[in-house]
């Protein structure tokens, strides 16, 4: 689905990769719903955004409460007229300690917000969609949806879900004008340790060097966004996750042995 001239929701809109595709989207010319939890990152999205600001939209949504998120279709509508796409971007990761010293609370947390906030999303803005001449959705999993990694765990159970449930939604939408796309990012520079209220303990402080290695917030934004373009299935943004997916189809365990090895 081409963007010029749609309206495309984004959730996770307030910063990192998610601010970086709205104004991706709008330099497209695209008009974008911005959804977030923080008011103040909106808020600075919409500067960022300069003199297309007038295209964007923001909305405060905890996407963990289904009310919020069926209360939003009509929102968007209200103001754009129209809704042609989503971008599933909102997600957070989990503390890096395996599953048996997880908590129940951040596991719920982590479950409600990447794969019940995508499937509210998604459920909710389908019927919408499948109103209009054509119609995106665009998930986003993570390499850790398709390779497991220790102390990760349940975000990559999370994310595998989403991984799953978007390639379900490609089968059933297959004659329909929507199309599906699930994207599983490698490495990425963001926040997300910060936004997610992990603490950084002694070893997870990336070196420049590692660093620089990450694709930028700007860079995985492209990718996404023209996967979205170009109605791919499945997109795999960045260098790591594009080997670390041949490497587990070859060999799982090797894969596996790998991340492991890397992790500690």
């Amino acid at each position: 689905m081409k963007v010029l001239n749609k309206v495309v929701v984004v959730t996770g809109a307030g910063g990192g990769i998610g601010r970086e595709i709205v104004l991706n989207l709008l330099s497209k010319g695209a008009s974008v719903a911005a959804v977030d939890i923080n008011k103040d990152a909106l808020e600075e999205t919409v500067n960022q955004a300069g003199d297309k600001s007038d295209k964007i939209s923001t909305h405060i949504v905890n996407l963990t409460e289904l009310e919020a998120v069926e209360a939003l279709p009509e929102k968007v509508i209200a103001h754009h007229g129209s809704v042609d796409g989503i971008i599933n971007n909102a997600g957070i990761i989990q503390p890096f300690v395996h599953v048996n010293d997880l908590d129940y609370d951040k596991i719920k947390l982590v479950m409600d917000i990447n794969f019940y906030g995508t499937l509210y999303m998604t459920k909710t803005f389908l019927p919408y969609l499948l109103e209009r001449p054509v119609g995106h959705i665009t998930n986003i999993s993570s390499m850790g949806g398709f390779l497991p990694v220790p102390g990760q765990s349940i975000y990559g159970a999370s994310k595998a879900a989403v991984k799953l449930m978007t390639e379900g939604l490609q089968a059933e939408l297959k004659d329909t004008n929507v199309k599906a796309t699930v994207v599983f990012p490698g490495g990425v520079g963001t926040d997300i340790m910060k936004n997610s209220g992990v603490e950084r303990s002694r070893g997870t402080d990336a070196s420049e060097k590692d660093m620089s290695k990450l694709l930028t917030p700007k860079e995985a934004a492209e990718i996404i966004v023209l996967g979205m373009e170009n109605d791919q299935n499945r997109v795999l943004a960045g260098k790591d996750s594009k080997i670390m997916d041949k490497l587990y189809r070859l060999s799982p365990r090797r894969a596996s042995d790998m991340i492991a090895k890397k992790m500690k």
